[in-house]
């Protein structure tokens, strides 16, 4: 099971670092093999969250989000999209970009940290919008139940979420804008770059977000009246619609993934110029780290983690929170990526001890309750 799932991670990482040997020797492989920590560190709640929407996904679905998402999380976001941002900041062609990538790489790291606020406006807002329609969504289970419970209060108030966020986005753009100005007005002229960016970032978690929870609905709905006219569905044929609204609601869903996972990989391929501003190994090591992200989806939905252990969400969408904040926080401010990693980590370790306390507790109250029976049973006169 273990090989079968990660499989395909062991060898990227073989090929990966031997390629990383070939092109710069021994220095090389080891700045590959660093970025490669750094971006798994810092995805883990990636992962939980991912494997939350990938189990309500078939089997099919499931290997193209391994298989075609990998290509678009590898060479898409790791690749592609710092060139793409450079090309756009720099207002130059991709092919200049590219050149400049690979024969100017000081300029090009310099251009990349320059549309850092934009970038940091754009993933912040869509991972502030997911945190907060979860917080907000009234929940069975409940980890934190003295945050989440009057949260959950709160956010029957309609369109609280979107209220928030563009709070927080007005206020981390006047600020910079302030902060600016105090110091010469360098950067200005990027505010409004910041608040259009988050905007954006704000309306593709609606729009992506909207449609893949309106198809979800949809397909939850067609499962409960083929449930309840099972026969009559196979003999009329609606069996075929039915699979073809899961595709439809499949397709939506993956490309939310598609984003999420984007937004996400936005701190990681900042992150990665600390180490190193040569693309290539960039591309081989955050590529080998979102390999084990993807693979780590796919084996926590098959083993059916999430369902064992049910914190684990919560601790992954309270890391998301932090990213947001963090990220937001980073437009002015520089904050260590350690630092990033650290609170992923600690919050999702967090809420898996709990989730085994939560099991522990369980498993005792069975045992008694079974220990009470027996006992009843035995002293019940015949």
């Amino acid at each position: 099971m273990l090989l079968k799932t990660f499989g395909w991670s062991f060898a990227i990482t073989a090929l990966g670092l031997v390629a990383a040997a070939f092109y710069g020797g021994w220095t090389a492989f080891g700045v590959v093999a660093i970025l490669a920590i750094l971006e798994i560190s810092l995805s883990f709640d990636n992962a939980v969250v991912n494997a939350g929407i990938l189990k309500k996904m078939n089997a099919f679905w499931q290997k193209i989000f391994l298989t075609v998402g990998v290509l678009i999380a590898v060479f898409g976001m790791r690749l592609v999209f710092p060139v793409v941002i450079v090309a756009i900041s720099a207002k130059m062609g991709p092919i200049e970009a590219v050149d400049l990538a690979i024969n100017n790489k000081d300029r090009y790291q310099q251009l990349v940290t320059d549309a850092h606020p934009a970038i940091a406006a754009f993933g912040g807002m869509f991972l502030l919008m997911i945190f907060l329609d979860f917080i907000f969504e009234d929940r069975d289970i409940q980890w934190l139940r003295w945050i989440e419970r009057p949260l959950a209060k709160l956010g029957k108030v309609d369109m609280l979420s979107v209220c928030i966020s563009l709070i927080v986005l007005l206020i981390t753009s006047f600020t910079f804008a302030t902060h600016a100005h105090q110091h010469g007005g360098a950067h200005a002229d990027k505010a409004q770059t910041v608040l259009i960016a988050g905007i954006a970032g704000l309306i593709t978690y609606m729009i992506v977000g909207g449609l893949s929870g309106y198809f979800e609905d949809k397909l939850e709905e067609e499962e409960e009246r083929e449930h309840e006219e099972e026969e009559a569905a196979v003999r009329s044929g609606k069996q075929r619609s039915a699979v073809k609204l899961a595709g439809q609601a499949a397709f939506f869903m993956f490309l939310y993934l598609e984003v999420l996972d984007a937004s996400f990989s936005f701190d990681g391929v900042i992150g990665a110029f600390a180490i190193t501003n040569d693309i290539v190994l960039m591309a081989l090591g955050l590529g080998i780290g979102a390999m084990y992200v993807r693979s780590l989806t796919v084996y926590l939905v098959r083993q059916g983690t999430l369902d064992d252990y049910v914190y684990l969400e919560h601790g992954a969408h309270y890391a998301i929170g932090a990213l947001a904040v963090i990220l937001m926080v980073t437009i002015q401010y520089e904050i260590n990526e350690v630092i990033t990693g650290l609170v992923g980590v600690v919050l999702i370790a967090w809420s898996f001890f709990s989730s085994v306390r939560r099991n522990r507790a369980l498993a005792a109250a069975e045992d008694n309750a079974a220990g009470s029976g027996e006992k009843s049973e035995v002293s019940t006169p015949l």
